[in-house]
């Protein structure tokens, strides 16, 4: 009896490595997913040039297409107390253009409520009215929630706009160089002086 007991531990422990071998390994833990990035915020334009903006008709114009201009930006309506300077502004735009200065409307509602038209309307309003050929650009918003890029932008180091027909002078190169709130005429000679100056820089 006692032989056979012997065998049968001996058998047994013969087995045991073979079990042991055929033992599944301990499972590695799996790493945490990797957090995902941040999204990246979108690159800020660090020129007026870096935009793009609609005309009335829907076309997309970049405004690098304004590079080594100087470019009046004006916030438009067409019931305002102010609309009558869409008068003085074509005047400027015809004194100017020769010497490089480019005027742009960017209609605006924000204020009063005083653009409510739909595009088609703006341009006829504009053309028949005042008979305006400086470049006119889609209804934007000027501040706030919203607000366009290009008013972003003109915003950044400037005062934004309080009211309808606010004025940025951008120079050549694609920087703000003066802002001029409403009351500030387009035949003004504050205004006229800073179009100098920044056309008298490269």
């Amino acid at each position: 009896m006692r032989t056979l007991h012997t065998l049968s531990l001996v058998a047994a422990l013969a087995v045991t490595p073979a079990l042991a071998e055929n033992k599944p390994a301990k499972s590695t833990p799996t790493p945490p997913p990797a957090a995902k990035a941040e999204p990246q915020s979108e690159k800020k334009p660090m020129s007026l040039h870096d935009l793009s903006a609609n005309r009335l008709d829907g076309t997309s114009e970049k405004l690098s297409d304004f590079q080594g201009k100087v470019v009046l930006v004006v916030n438009t309506a067409s019931e305002c107390g102010y609309t009558p300077q869409y008068a003085g502004l074509e005047k400027l735009y015809q004194e100017y253009k020769d010497k490089g200065v480019v005027v742009v409307g960017f209609p605006s509602n924000d204020f009063g409520g005083q653009e409510p038209g739909s595009a088609a309307e703006i341009k006829k309003f504009c053309e028949l009215r005042y008979k305006i050929t400086f470049p006119m650009f889609e209804k934007v918003k000027t501040k706030g929630e919203g607000q366009s890029p290009v008013y972003e932008f003109l915003s950044r180091n400037h005062p934004a706009p309080k009211w309808n027909f606010h004025k940025y002078v951008v120079g050549k190169d694609g920087q703000v160089k003066a802002a001029f709130p409403s009351s500030v005429t387009p035949d003004s000679a504050e205004l006229k002086t800073a179009l100098d100056g920044a056309l008298s820089q490269k």
